[in-house]
């Protein structure tokens, strides 16, 4: 008897527990919060997404790169449409019935309670003409967005765009949904959080004829939006249009650093193309175009393209053997038109011999640096070949070569450096030696750099030692805020006390007589090698590095152009133009600078990527 009455009062505590359970909820639903009621309401209301200015870019002097424009997106709610004059609708936006169908059938599609795209990216010509009569189309709205738009035609492949968030976007980031846009390439991508600011909404209560009646609630629920942050880049914005204007009609690219800081000053990539091309209702168009262009305007060759370095790699190969002292500046090497070892010849230009090592990078010497070569390869101090190839390739490495320098460019690519493994998979273990890859000692063989590695290269020489990553933003707002990566030095494998005699070469090859004499500025103490890399697709490429002033670096800048023959022939004027447009802001030799913009060697059937 006991036993049944303890189990009603069990039961009836829980039926009470029930109750109390479900009229706090009630309550709670009811009275401390309208969500629910919020939810019910959608067909009454309308959310109105307020997108934000994205922040605008602006170059080291504070020109202005990349603005931008209002434009508008007509958006649709099918649950909410009513019938409508379709061919006056068409009209004011100069589409087809078929089109507007199609569109309509898309937004059901994805639903029929959210609001979709109709029409996207409209100018306020046509908005104010829908403007006029939007109570006639029930289920339609505007919503105002802004374009990117450019005061100058430069710098496209940096600057980068914005597109349409796709679904991965949207699954991957809750922040997006469908019809955001996100930056795609460049420093759009690089800095999205950054340019993109945080959109507000805006609840609006409409009638039965899409008639704003006010704002909900009072607009409790409303979220104003944050404009974008504007950004200050390291680019010279009048240099990068001088670059380009330089590399027009021919194939390659121009990277300028400052070696003090990494700043990069210009960084040209050419064919390259218009960046208004990727903004607006035309450009997937546009894109498909420039995808099919055999010159690949698109590719950035500045930090994509792995080209051999040619003789410029001398000067690596010059500072490693005087740090691993299998050379001096005693050390004479004579040349006979090339070096030849048995079978082995690589052959060189007519110049003064014998050479130590300023002679050498003076007069580029092919002979000379494959004696350095094997000097490294084969350096007594370790009897085993794979120590020294070791050795040789980890002081390479310090100089940033076959990695990624941590820049904040999009689509950077690493670059090669051969290891000794890999030779292994083609000759076999100890099947190799320094003749079999002297190739490397003039900057040959196996070698992919990229024209921004070689800048860096550059500055690091400039420096005596040292570089740092190289970079594109230089300041928030006008503030600095530079992340700590880009204000750190990193240190080469080489003591700096060997950089002058290597300095003192290229101070030579440029101002006495040396092979890159075309680059001499009268006034300004130009540093320069030239370079030329073969290509057995046709002419060879044009390569030159180079920094000024010699005793206090303001620019470091590297330029290589497919196809244009010898360093000296294009590359070492472009880099002389470059260098006293930056410092001067002049040009002393207008007959050199017509030379090259008169200059056409774009070869249009190149499909290939390097």
């Amino acid at each position: 008897m006991n036993r049944f009455y303890f189990r009603r009062y069990v039961i009836s505590g829980i039926i009470i527990l029930i109750f109390a359970v479900i009229i706090i909820r009630l309550f709670f639903l009811q009275i401390i919060t309208s969500s629910y009621k919020l939810s019910a309401d959608n067909n009454v209301i309308r959310y109105e997404y307020i997108f934000p200015a994205r922040g605008l870019i602006l170059d080291r002097k504070g020109k202005i790169l990349v603005y931008n424009e209002a434009v508008y997106d007509i958006m649709v709610v099918p649950n909410q449409l009513k019938k409508f004059d379709t061919t006056e609708l068409c009209k004011i936006f100069e589409i087809t019935k078929e089109y507007a169908i199609s569109k309509l059938n898309e937004a059901k599609n994805y639903s029929r309670y959210k609001p979709s795209i109709f029409l996207k990216q409209v100018p306020f010509s046509d908005y104010s003409k829908f403007q006029e009569k939007l109570f006639k189309y029930p289920g339609f709205f505007v919503q105002a967005r802004t374009l990117r738009k450019y005061p100058r035609p430069i710098a496209s492949h940096l600057l980068g765009y914005v597109g349409e968030v796709d679904q991965q976007i949207i699954s991957n980031n809750s922040y997006y949904q469908q019809g955001d846009y996100i930056g795609i390439s460049g420093l759009e991508k690089a800095y999205e959080e950054i340019l993109r600011g945080k959109k507000g909404v805006k609840i609006k209560v409409v009638d039965v004829h899409n008639r704003i009646k006010g704002s909900y609630k009072d607009g409790k629920y409303d979220i104003e939006s944050v404009i974008g942050t504007d950004i200050n880049i390291t680019i010279d914005g009048d240099l990068q249009e001088y670059g380009e204007k330089l590399m027009q009609n021919k194939t390659g690219s121009i990277v300028a650093i400052e070696p003090s800081s990494g700043e990069i000053l210009a960084m040209v990539s050419s064919p390259t193309y218009n960046p208004a091309l990727l903004i607006g209702r035309q450009r997937t168009k546009n894109y498909e175009i420039l995808s099919a262009d055999s010159t690949m305007p698109l590719f950035n060759r500045a930090v994509m393209a792995k080209y051999p370095p040619g003789s410029t790699f001398k000067l690596i190969n010059g500072l490693i053997a005087l740090n691993e002292k299998t050379i001096n500046l005693n050390t004479y090497y004579s040349c006979y038109g090339g070096y030849a070892y048995k079978n082995i010849f690589v052959g060189c230009h007519i110049h003064p011999s014998p050479n130590n090592i300023i002679g050498g990078i003076q007069n580029s010497c092919n002979a000379f640096f494959c004696n350095v070569f094997r000097g490294i390869i084969e350096n007594p101090a370790n009897k085993d070949i794979y120590v020294n190839y070791n050795i040789w390739r980890n002081h390479v490495l310090s100089f940033g070569f076959g990695n990624t320098l941590g820049s904040d460019i999009t689509n950077e690519l690493k670059g090669f450096i051969p290891t000794s493994d890999y030779y292994d998979k083609y000759y076999g273990k100890y099947g190799w030696n320094s003749l079999t890859i002297i190739s490397l000692s003039i900057g040959q063989g196996e070698l992919g750099i990229t024209p921004l590695q070689m800048a860096n290269m550059t500055a690091a020489i400039a420096n005596k030692g040292h570089y740092f990553t190289p970079h594109l933003l230089k300041s928030l707002n006008g503030k600095d805020t530079i992340t700590q990566k880009f204000k750190q030095p990193h240190y080469t494998t080489i003591d700096t006390v060997w950089f002058p005699y290597i300095i003192e070469g290229m101070r030579k090859a440029v101002n006495e007589g040396g092979t890159a004499w075309r680059a001499k500025i009268n006034g300004i103490i130009v540093c320069g090698k030239t370079g030329t890399a073969e290509n057995p697709h046709g002419e060879d490429h044009s390569i030159f590095i180079a920094f000024a002033p010699v005793d206090t670096p303001k620019i470091a800048i590297s330029v290589y152009v497919e196809n244009g023959g010898f360093g000296n022939t294009y590359a070492a004027p472009i880099a002389r133009l470059m260098i006293e447009k930056y410092l001067r802001d002049s040009i002393s030799d207008p007959y050199l600078e017509k030379y090259i913009l008169d200059t056409k060697i774009l070869n249009i059937k190149r499909g290939k990527k390097k």
